[in-house]
């Protein structure tokens, strides 16, 4: 059924009073508080027709309502007014950020603590599996006698590290032959392009004895691995105990459950992420994981020219403020991108 303009001042006002409130909003409440010229028994019956349709519900004890994910929706969708951050939050932003980051990772971690700090939500920084990685350099230093560190750099600024034992008779000029010979056959090469027989071929052009080799075979593919595998950051999932949709201790302990499982978190921001590079909002029912049924998920990819890197995003409950969130989390986007070019050039996927 069509809302008039009238249904959806009073839709608009009911969800922007219980955002604020997590009460109940009743008739009079809208009639006083909102300058609609319309009396409480009008608003009585138009709330009554929006419970009918779908948009409101009413809780048993209440003689108020509140909205369902159907009011939420239209309301995201056609009335949410815009919101920007403040000059203080934009400056707490800029400042945070401006701390020395040399690897993606740390940079995610550190968007991660500032969304949820500005927000006062739960907030998720992912990288996907990363298949299409491009590897750039491959070294192995020696760090003290008999151990050394494998580190593997990609073109989209991703560092992991493998500390191994090797032999105490290996010389660091020796490592350095190694690593010229991992980068001459690795690099340009994507994670899935990487396969036994390069393998075996770098065996061969090194050709040292297996107690030698395998300790940096390992440490390379272990840190392959490592590349190859989602990484997800979450801050601030205590913060939902703040708020009262969380106050039952079974809900509360069953979303802590959720936020600990990073692999079924990174696999939402993926699916949701996929050929969309706009914000994505899904709000309770929408979501597929039935412990987030009555959350709402807000997210946006961030890229490094045209190639997507990952995921940012913020968790809260149904009834969070979703003209914040989208400021926070589209601000936060165009910082992400500015600082990802920075880190590893606007076309990672070029060797």
């Amino acid at each position: 059924m069509f809302l008039d303009d009238r249904k959806k001042k009073i839709l608009q006002s009911i969800i922007d009073d219980y955002i604020s409130t997590a009460e109940p909003v009743g008739s009079r409440t809208v009639a006083r508080k909102h300058e609609l010229g319309l009396s409480s028994a009008t608003i009585r019956n138009e709330m009554a027709d929006l419970e009918e349709m779908g948009y409101l519900t009413q809780p048993h004890t209440s003689a108020g309502r509140i909205p369902s994910d159907k009011g939420y929706r239209f309301y995201v969708d056609q009335l949410m007014r815009q919101s920007e951050l403040t000059v203080e939050e934009i400056y707490s932003i800029k400042s945070a950020m401006e701390t020395k980051i040399n690897e993606l990772s740390q940079l995610l971690k550190q968007v991660s603590v500032i969304m949820s700090r500005i927000t006062k939500y739960t907030s998720m920084a992912a990288i996907p599996e990363r298949k299409n990685s491009v590897l750039k350099a491959v070294q192995v230093v020696p760090v003290e006698r008999g151990k050394a560190l494998v580190i593997v750099i990609t073109n989209a600024g991703t560092v992991k590290n493998s500390l191994i034992k090797i032999s105490e008779t290996v010389l660091p000029e020796f490592l350095i032959s190694v690593s010229n010979i991992f980068n001459e056959k690795l690099s340009g090469l994507t994670i899935e392009q990487i396969n036994l027989p390069i393998i075996r071929e770098i065996e061969i052009l090194i050709g040292s004895s297996q107690e030698v080799l395998m300790p940096i075979l390992n440490g390379v593919i272990d840190c392959i691995e490592q590349i190859d595998s989602a990484e997800v950051f979450l801050e601030g999932a205590i913060n939902m105990l703040n708020y009262p949709e969380f106050s039952d201790v079974d809900r509360a302990r069953e979303f802590l459950n959720l936020m600990v499982e990073k692999d079924l978190i990174s696999r939402v921001l993926k699916d949701i992420s996929v050929d969309n590079d706009g914000v994505v909002i899904k709000i309770g029912k929408e979501n597929d994981i039935e412990e987030m049924r009555d959350c709402s998920l807000v997210t946006t990819t961030y890229t490094a020219g045209n190639l997507v890197i990952g995921t940012i995003g913020i968790i809260g409950p149904t009834r969070m403020e979703y003209s914040k969130v989208l400021a926070a989390v589209n601000f936060m986007k165009k910082k992400m991108q500015e600082e990802v070019e920075k880190l590893i050039g606007k076309d990672p996927g070029r060797t």
